[in-house]
């Protein structure tokens, strides 16, 4: 339990902020004690220890705010909180924030406007970050998996509050720039209709009031589930969160750190649905609004931008590479540009752990046609002529320490013609490739538009 000074302290600053109904004082408010980086395992559950919160708060203060309402529920939890996480108890600290974000989400459906929502994202982080550290000390105590029991627990809770954001009845206010109609009128200034919209309906800054929507805090609570959805591995729940929030314009108006988290997901989301075209779109729209001096989130980007560009068929630098230290693409790079297969199968199984963790694995291994294409290309500039022995293609594969019979380079040359890598055909009599006198390696087919 806390010392009765601090309880005093923290019940005043609770009481002061949702009395003036000031939200960024409510966040800062409900704001946890700062939370460990990493798990460890927890002494009061390692042998079936009782726990330090539960159902029941172990704090009994009581908070009623004129104007506002009774509190009591929001507080209490709070207190414990703070107690469970001075005491090292990770476990205690999800249980304890687990019932002050209900408690907030009750708040939330019963207070008028938008003024709770920058409290409502806090509430919301902590939740997430408790609940997988409080997995990972359970699995560490226990010795076994990690079955994110709490991280499941915790989308419940995110879902009542992206359900009571989303579904309030007040709309998202569109000020009506008539100046900006009256230029793009008068003046011709050429702006589509989804520009226009995303110029007068994107208000991030607008004031947080008890008139407001709060439909605002959508977009924070969306991404922030995308994440648990990723970290669950339950992807098809996205799904869920895309079209309500897309048929209503509202990835388009949040601020630009959630418009680039947002587009950060649904890239890896198009990535995993083969959709690349939309996943480069995506992920290209995240680096370039990327704030510039967010290097880390920059990298993060870059880690899904750079296998749906390969292949695509453009090639990142080595520059670009070695500027965000992305050094295990660049046996891939190479061995893509000079059709080396050893080095880009070598670089590939070197990194085979860490392309699997981020899921581009696979998505790396098709790249290993466009590394085929290139070899084919450099026997042909070798031979010199449209008409190539299979023998020789074979040789290629044996000089490059990879021994392939003739079925399979006949093979691998049929899947290039399919996917129109190539352009010929194949004489199975004669074990020839016939290749097509006019652009027999087309480059429109490998970088794509």
């Amino acid at each position: 339990m806390l010392p009765r000074s601090e309880i005093d302290t923290i019940k005043a600053n609770l009481l002061n902020a949702t009395s003036a109904k000031n939200p960024t004082a409510v966040a800062s408010a409900v704001e946890l004690p700062p939370l460990p980086k990493r798990a460890f395992a927890s002494t009061n559950n390692r042998n079936g220890g009782s726990r330090t919160v539960g159902s029941s708060s172990v704090h009994r203060e009581h908070l009623k705010i004129d104007g506002v309402g009774d509190w009591t529920n929001v507080l209490n939890p709070l207190l414990d909180a703070h107690a469970v996480i001075r005491a090292n108890d990770l476990e205690g600290a999800y249980e304890a924030q687990s019932s002050l974000h209900s408690a907030l989400n009750h708040a939330l459906g019963s207070c008028k406007g938008n003024w709770l929502i920058p409290a409502l994202h806090v509430v919301c982080r902590n939740t997430h970050r408790t609940a997988a550290l409080a997995d990972e000390s359970v699995s560490l105590s226990t010795g076994k998996r990690n079955d994110h029991a709490k991280l499941q627990n915790a989308v419940t809770l995110l879902q009542a509050s992206y359900s009571k954001t989303l579904n309030d009845r007040v709309e998202m206010k569109v000020r009506t720039w008539s100046f900006i109609l009256c230029c793009s009128i008068g003046y011709q200034f050429f702006y589509t209709s989804s520009q226009l919209s995303h110029k007068i309906l994107s208000q991030p800054n607008e004031p947080l009031s008890e008139e407001g929507s709060k439909k605002v805090g959508v977009l924070y609570i969306v991404n922030q589930l995308f994440c648990m959805y990723f970290q669950l591995n339950t992807l098809r729940l996205c799904k869920n969160l895309l079209k309500p929030v897309e048929s209503r314009g509202i990835h388009q108006m949040g601020t630009m750190g959630e418009m680039v988290t947002y587009n950060f997901y649904c890239g890896r989301l198009n990535m995993f649905e083969d959709q690349y075209e939309l996943a480069e779109e995506n992920f290209d729209y995240a680096l370039l609004h990327c704030h510039r001096n967010a290097v880390g989130n920059k990298k993060r980007i870059l880690n899904y931008l750079v296998p749906v560009k390969m292949l695509r068929g453009r090639l990142p630098t080595a520059k670009l590479l070695q500027k965000y230290s992305l050094d295990e693409f660049l046996p891939l790079l190479n061995g893509m540009r000079t059709g080396n297969l050893m080095e880009f199968s070598n670089g590939l199984t070197q990194n085979q752990d860490l392309f699997i963790r981020r899921g581009t694995y696979l998505l790396l291994e098709k790249c290993k046609m466009i590394c085929y294409r290139n070899l084919f290309k450099r026997v042909y500039r070798i031979v010199g002529k449209e008409q190539i022995k299979l023998e020789y293609i074979a040789k290629s594969f044996k000089w490059l320490g990879l021994d392939i019979d003739l079925d399979e380079v006949e093979c691998i040359l049929a899947n290039l013609i399919f996917k129109q890598y190539i352009r010929g055909y194949l004489s199975h009599a004669k074990r020839v490739l016939v290749l097509s006198k006019k652009e027999p390696f087309p480059t429109s087919k490998v970088i794509k538009p």
